[in-house]
């Protein structure tokens, strides 16, 4: 099976998702992150810098829990305009 390729807003999304999580990671390593998480680190860091737009559920439920957030509250930020994803 052939996966379509992501659009635009996917991979702007993707980035936004990185850039939330690695904010609410806050003054924590990666490595305590990623460890907390059940998680390698390199997986930790492309999810952060938006190498994988569409990371797993569970992953990132783990990473919401290591870090802090609400899935819920990750919804509403990344459930957005596209305008807003470029800031």
């Amino acid at each position: 099976m052939v996966r379509p390729p992501l659009t635009p807003f996917e991979r702007d999304r993707g980035e936004l998702l990185g850039r939330i999580l690695r904010d609410a990671r806050a003054g924590r390593s990666m490595v305590e992150v990623a460890a907390d998480a059940g998680i390698s680190v390199e997986t930790l860091r492309k999810i952060e810098r938006g190498r994988v737009p569409t990371p797993a559920f569970f992953t990132v439920a783990a990473i919401a829990t290591a870090v802090g957030l609400s899935l819920e509250d990750l919804i509403t930020q990344t459930a957005t305009d596209p305008g807003r994803l470029s800031a």
